[in-house]
């Protein structure tokens, strides 16, 4: 692996590790009124960081952008498949989803995303962190880097997998490790088919967004439904009662 790719593991590493001890130093200065905005400040801050020292070490590989074998596609492929991937992301967590549910019985709630929503709703400059920064930053690591070096020792499913299921447990939530891992594989094969990170980079954030969006516009309307749904199995569960 290339010496510059270690820095930015590195990068990513404290960058994730450096919360407890960012969030106690805002506090200490009094930046924010409550834990939350702290957590808002600190986010942004760290996100913006690592950001701009990772895009410093990669400057470099503008003429070496992947390590696929290759040519990339043309612009209009791939901007082809950068929409047509924003849907397969879509189809591909739909039915990780409807797996977890109805075969393993895991909660369909998340409580990484409403952590998420807590915080936008506190301060809502941190979106730009969740649909447009953590993406980005996430593709570089986890397909770009740890995704394509595996690729160019194994092949695609080996190095899927592998890069898959670290982006699975780092987001903190191994119930959902089929969910995630569904988009991990989305994602390397839009790298892989297209040699263009910016492919995957456009789908993933496309899906951020439009999750944070559902999820902060739409909140009460999927709480109600949520509702409605245990509602109505409640009542499934009664009548089933009476017939047996």
């Amino acid at each position: 692996m290339k010496k510059h790719y270690w820095f930015i593991l590195l990068t990513y590493m404290l960058m994730q590790l450096s919360g407890a001890i960012g969030i106690s130093i805002l506090n200490i200065l009094h930046i924010g009124d409550t834990q939350i905005e702290r957590f808002a400040y600190w986010t942004i801050f760290s996100f913006m960081a690592a950001f701009i020292i990772i895009l410093l070490l990669l400057r470099k590989e503008r003429k070496d952008e992947s390590l696929l074998r290759g040519e990339p596609s043309s612009a209009a492929a791939s901007v082809g498949w950068a929409i047509g991937g924003f849907f397969l992301a879509i189809i591909a967590q739909s039915i990780a989803a409807n797996i977890e549910i109805n075969v393993f019985d895991v909660d369909p709630g998340s409580e990484n995303t409403q952590m998420i929503v807590r915080v936008i709703e506190s301060a809502p400059f941190v979106i730009l962190v969740t649909s447009i920064i953590g993406p980005i930053l996430e593709e570089i690591i986890f397909r770009k880097i740890i995704f394509g070096v595996l690729y160019k020792r194994t092949n695609f499913i080996i190095a899927a997998l592998i890069s898959s299921i670290i982006f699975s447990l780092l987001h903190g939530e191994p119930e959902h490790l089929l969910l995630y891992a569904s988009m991990g594989f989305t994602f390397a094969f839009l790298y892989v088919k297209t040699k263009r990170i910016i492919v995957p980079i456009f789908a993933h954030v496309a899906m951020n967004t439009m999750v944070v969006i559902v999820q902060t516009v739409f909140r009460e309307d999927i709480e109600n439904m949520m509702k409605q749904m245990e509602e109505l199995q409640k009542v499934q569960a009664i009548i089933g009662g009476f017939l047996t």
